[in-house]
């Protein structure tokens, strides 16, 4: 069997997989956010936290729900960095610097999982356990939360009302998070994940010389790594190594992992507005471009140019021999189109297109299918810009499921579009003007650029994933790119809960012959052509300069 049929194959068996697990797991998400039952283990947590989780929240009380407890998180996880040096399981670890321990505590809370630091050289036991693999959970359940307020302001009306955040955040941990993460743990450790919590042992000989690693609660949280799209390894190879990923089946059941919660979300989204076809519009156009971008990897690294490329079956270099370059391609645009930030080859040494590609995914707003929670919510703000759009067109109010997109709702989706982009162009025009960010670069020219460019494109939309290169582990970096994490992840959550509230106030508008029909072809192939013309004409100056220069001098 060739290269090109196997990559094709796994895609396949990939897309059935998804297809399978689409109608059960979305009904029982919108099940879960519409009950009004709490499980005893539920009331438990709400009665140590002090919640009641039947109180109706309006927008501004649910953000400040979102940012009280996001802004705790990072406040512990800070501190349990700063102290492990003293803690028990550390592994004999030191404690970890401020800057350092700023920018990791932002990471995993904003679900972004950045690593300026080698895993398995950096954090004991406790720190990973205790720290990150919590920070997994809860920061995948904040997105889902936020995204199912957004719906909630579509489908009720003339109310401010948008649920409970703690119900909400408790619900999305208990039962969902946590059963799906407790499955894949068990499906990853019987095909060789490790999951133990052994010390630092030496294993073999190598060039006169002895290799030493450390073991770990792996599979648990390689799990939820996954699961809830958040993409920080154990090991400083990610998910190339073959602790965490050790086989072709591990690796495409991770890819599974990935995208299920994120399309699943669009089932759930139809049944709560009460229009399956609506959540099937949304589907079809995250499908679309996911497939289109796998697409378009594919033939990029498939590609031949040259003898060494014809014999190792396509550009090799920096992938596994394991996986190969068609599981590879589909890992690295699952894990840019998502949030997740895993990588099982490293992006950097991808074609000149193929690593544009990877930074296209994330400027598209990581919205096909995008992270747990921000996927759904990204691209319905997008189709909102959308209708908008139609709307001026025709020079009609524009209407999206039975709500008006008046001056208040269009100006805060704007504010949302722009806020990620400013981020990423304006960190990025600093750390190529001032002279001491660029000593961190291995590479000079396009390729330089672009790792500095892929740097704060994965930290303001919240991936994590590094294009290699770029020595991140700096007091500039460590800090730009904290603030990018931060901003790029909850500015976008202000507007998009204000809008849910702005919605939410409004009655329903009956349809009528002039409402555009957003569960048409015609509507997924509109809003898929507003997503690829604004992410163009708001990237394309940075992107000309960087992979493609290079892929077209190549």
């Amino acid at each position: 069997m060739g290269p090109v049929l196997a990559g094709v194959l796994q895609l396949l068996a990939l897309i059935g997989a998804l297809a399978f697990a689409y109608l059960p797991l979305g009904n029982y998400m919108a099940k879960v956010y519409s009950s009004d039952r709490h499980w005893r283990a539920e009331k438990w947590i709400y009665k140590g936290i002090g919640a009641n989780p039947d109180t109706q929240m309006r927008w501004t009380a649910y953000l400040r729900g979102v940012l009280a407890f996001s802004a705790a998180g990072v406040l512990f996880l800070y501190l349990l960095q700063r102290t492990q040096g003293v803690l028990p399981g550390s592994l004999g670890f030191r404690s970890i610097d401020p800057a350092q321990s700023f920018n990791t505590a932002v990471s995993f809370v904003t679900n972004t999982n950045w690593q300026s630091y080698y895993g398995e050289q950096a954090m004991g036991h406790v720190v990973q356990t205790a720290g990150l693999a919590v920070q997994n959970f809860v920061s995948a359940a904040v997105g889902i939360a936020v995204a199912v307020a957004l719906v909630r302001g579509f489908a009720r009306s003339r109310t401010g009302e948008l649920g409970n955040f703690w119900s909400d955040l408790v619900r999305g941990v208990v039962r969902i998070l946590v059963p799906g993460a407790v499955i894949a743990a068990i499906v990853l450790v019987a095909c060789g994940a490790i999951q133990n919590f052994s010390g630092i042992h030496e294993v073999g000989q190598f060039m006169g010389g002895s290799q030493q690693w450390n073991g770990g609660a792996v599979a648990s949280q390689e799990a939820i790594k996954e699961f809830g799209t958040n993409g920080g390894g154990y090991f400083n190879a990610n998910s190339a190594h073959p602790f965490e990923n050790p086989t072709p089946f591990s690796n495409l059941f991770e890819i599974f992992l990935i995208l299920v919660i994120p399309f699943a979300l669009t089932r759930t989204f139809g049944l709560m507005v009460g229009s399956v076809k609506q959540g099937y519009a949304i589907l079809a156009t995250m499908v679309t471009i996911w497939l289109g971008f796998t697409a378009l990897m594919m033939w990029t690294e498939f590609a031949h140019h040259g003898p060494a490329l014809q014999i190792a079956g396509g550009a090799m270099e920096g992938k596994e021999t394991r996986f190969g370059v068609g599981a590879s391609s589909i890992f690295a645009t699952a894990t840019t189109l998502t949030s997740t930030g895993a990588v099982n080859s490293f992006h950097s040494s991808f074609t000149g297109l193929g690593g544009g590609i990877t930074m296209l995914g994330m400027m598209l707003g990581e919205i096909a299918p995008g992270g747990t929670g921000s996927g759904l919510y990204g691209m319905l703000i997008m189709a909102i810009i959308a209708v908008f759009i139609a709307g001026l067109m025709v020079g009609r109010t524009p209407e999206y499921l039975g709500k008006k997109i008046g001056t208040r709702e269009i100006k805060l989706a704007a504010c949302y579009i722009l806020i990620t982009p400013a981020l990423v162009l304006i960190f990025t025009a600093f750390a190529m003007a001032l002279p001491t960010p660029a000593h961190s670069m291995t590479n000079s020219g396009a390729h330089g650029f672009s790792e500095i460019l892929y740097a704060y494109t994965s930290a303001a939309n919240n991936n994590g994933s590094a294009f290699a290169g770029l020595n991140a582990d700096t007091q500039w970096f460590n800090s730009t790119l904290g603030l990018a994490m931060l901003f790029g992840r909850f500015l976008p959550m202000v507007f998009v809960l204000a809008l849910a509230g702005s919605l939410a106030e409004q009655r329903q508008v009956p349809e009528t012959a002039g409402t555009l029909r957003t569960e048409k072809p015609l509507f997924t192939g509109l809003l898929v052509g507003a997503i690829l013309i604004i992410t163009g004409l708001t990237y394309f100056p940075a992107l000309a300069l960087g992979p493609l220069a290079e892929g077209l001098a190549s």
